[in-house]
């Protein structure tokens, strides 16, 4: 049988050291030996001796997207094998985090993890219960995170000379030593979105970066996430 499809292009390759790579720009590849995590429902496929435990809470707690209360659960993955997930057909990255890195994502945007890095689920500073609760995983220690975003994504600079202004359900996460705060602007609700009256972003200060992507949640697709 012969077809491009065939190529080394799509051709899965067998893993040669333990842990996380990108098997093309829609996927993640995982070579689990030992313990990994992964948001429930994203693996695809799977081949050697490999247990999938559900976590109905998510690992000690729970990811929550961004205005809403729900979580996202997670699944721990154990034995040895390679494991391949995806969400969508979103685009994927991953993240290299040493020790002293403090990255701060989105719940929704979370695809996997090593199980050496670590998260606590706090409420966007200044976000309050008038913006609908903005709750976002900040990730610590040493390892990698592979993450998903709709399109791809806009990583803009921010400096203590020019803030940046992003709308809550574009915002994908923003490094640490960023603060934030709610922005209201009555003046241009009325030009985004087709809405009117009062406009809220998420306002960015300090030195780091924030990472945005081209598409905003739908109540539709909200509720499948």
């Amino acid at each position: 049988m012969k077809s491009d499809l065939f190529s080394s292009d799509h051709m899965a390759q067998p893993a040669h050291a333990p842990g996380m790579t990108l098997q093309n720009a829609k996927s993640i590849k995982y070579a689990v030996s030992g313990e990994m995590f992964a948001r429930q429902g994203a693996m695809i496929a799977y081949r050697g001796d490999l247990q999938f435990e559900r976590k109905g809470q998510g690992v000690g707690g729970m990811l929550k997207r961004a205005m809403t209360g729900e979580g996202l659960p997670l699944m721990a993955v154990r034995g040895q094998g390679e494991a391949w997930f995806a969400h969508e057909a979103q685009n994927c990255f991953v993240v290299d985090l040493e020790p002293g890195d403090v990255l701060t994502v989105n719940g929704r945007n979370v695809l996997c993890f090593d199980a050496t890095l670590s998260y606590e689920i706090k409420t966007v500073k200044g976000s309050g219960i008038a913006g609908g609760g903005l709750f976002n995983s900040v990730f610590t220690g040493s390892g990698r995170l592979g993450l998903v975003c709709d399109g791809n994504p806009l990583v803009i600079p921010v400096s203590p000379q020019q803030p940046v202004y992003v709308d809550t359900d574009a915002v994908v996460g923003w490094t640490a030593a960023l603060g934030t705060s709610l922005h209201r602007s009555q003046s241009i609700g009325s030009m985004i979105r087709g809405g009117s009256g009062e406009a809220v972003q998420l306002k960015l200060e300090g030195e780091g970066h924030v990472i945005v992507r081209p598409s905003e949640v739908t109540p539709q697709k909200a509720q499948q996430h």
